[in-house]
C-alpha cells in the first residue's frame, strides 16, 4: 500500500472520528445537531448537495454514519461521500470512499455505482491541481501522461460492465472504456516518437510493434506503422521498410485513417488472445 493511500485512509478515519463528532453538535449555521434524527442528517446533506456545497454535505453524511452506523441511510451516506469527494475534485478520497463501500457492501444493489465513481475518479485526471497544471501550464495531453490512472479507470469500468450487465451505468462505462483504450494506445505512440527523436530506432520499432499487437483497431495503428517505416528507413533496413509501408497502404487505403478508431462494435473483445483490457 502506498504512502498516499495510507495517508488518505488515516484522513478518513480522522473524519469518521473527531470531525464527525464535531458535526454531531453544531452545523455551519450554528444549529445544535446533538439530538438530530437520521433523516435530519440525511436531508441536510442532500440539501447541501443540491447547493453544491460538497464539503458541508460530506460532513453531514459522515456525521450520519457516526451517529447511526447501521441501515440504509448509513449505506447511502457512504455512497454520497464518495460522490461528493468526486465532485469536490478530490479523486483519491473518492476512490478510497468507493472502495470502502465495495468492501463493506459487496452485494448491495447499488454497488455498481461505487465502481462507476471509481472509474470516473481515475478517468478525469485533468481535475484537481495536478491535472490543471498538466493541462493548462505544461499543455500535456492525456495520452502523454503516465497510463496508470487510465488503466485503473478502465479496470473499474470493466468490473462494472462484466459484473452488472443490466446496470444503468454500463453504456456510459463502455464508451469511456473505448476512449481509454484509444488513449493508452496513443500513449505508446508518444513513447515510440520519443525513441525516434533520440535516435533509438530499434526501441521505437519494438514499441510500435507492441502497439500493433496490444491495441488493434485504434487510431494508433496507422501511426505505429508510420514509425516503423521511418525507423527501418533510418536503419537502412529497406526490405522491412517496404513491407511495413505495404501493410500501411493496404490497411489504410483512400486515407481511411479514421477507420481504425476503436468502438464497442469494432473491437474484438472476445478474441483468442488475453489482453489487459479484455472482459474475460
Amino acid at each position: 500500500m502506498s504512502i498516499i493511500s495510507r495517508s488518505l485512509i488515516l484522513f478518513l478515519v480522522f473524519q469518521l472520528s473527531g470531525c464527525a463528532f464535531g458535526w454531531l453538535k453544531t452545523t455551519k449555521k450554528g444549529e445544535n445537531t446533538e439530538g438530530w434524527t437520521v433523516t435530519q442528517f440525511y436531508d441536510a446533506g442532500k440539501q447541501d448537495m443540491e447547493d453544491a456545497d460538497w464539503k458541508s454535505a460530506i460532513g453531514f453524511f459522515i456525521a450520519l454514519e457516526a451517529r447511526y452506523p447501521y441501515g440504509r441511510y448509513a449505506q447511502q451516506a457512504q455512497l454520497y461521500v464518495a460522490y461528493c469527494h468526486y465532485k469536490e475534485d478530490d479523486q483519491e478520497a473518492a476512490i478510497v470512499a468507493a472502495d470502502r463501500f465495495i468492501r463493506l457492501h459487496p452485494n448491495h444493489p447499488n454497488v455498481d455505482y461505487a465502481y462507476y465513481i471509481k472509474g470516473l475518479s481515475s478517468f478525469n485526471d485533468e481535475k484537481g491541481m495536478a491535472g490543471y497544471v498538466m493541462k493548462n501550464w505544461i499543455n500535456q495531453k492525456m495520452s502523454e501522461r503516465d497510463p496508470k490512472a487510465s488503466n485503473q479507470s478502465f479496470q473499474s469500468f470493466k468490473e462494472l460492465v462484466t459484473r452488472f450487465p443490466d446496470s444503468p451505468y454500463r453504456s456510459d462505462s463502455i464508451k469511456r472504456m473505448n476512449f481509454l483504450f484509444n488513449t493508452v494506445a496513443m500513449g505508446e505512440i508518444f513513447v515510440a516518437r520519443y525513441y525516434m527523436s533520440r535516435g533509438a530506432y530499434v526501441a521505437a520499432i519494438n514499441r510500435a510493434q507492441f502497439t500493433l499487437n496490444e491495441y488493434p483497431q485504434t487510431p494508433a495503428t496507422k501511426k505505429a506503422l508510420e514509425i516503423m517505416v521511418n525507423a527501418y528507413d533510418k536503419l537502412g533496413m529497406y526490405d522491412l521498410r517496404d513491407d511495413a509501408e505495404r501493410v500501411m497502404q493496404k490497411s489504410f487505403s483512400n486515407n481511411q485513417e479514421s477507420s481504425g478508431i476503436a468502438n464497442s462494435d469494432s473491437i474484438s473483445w472476445n478474441s483468442g488472445k488475453k489482453y489487459w483490457w479484455k472482459f474475460w
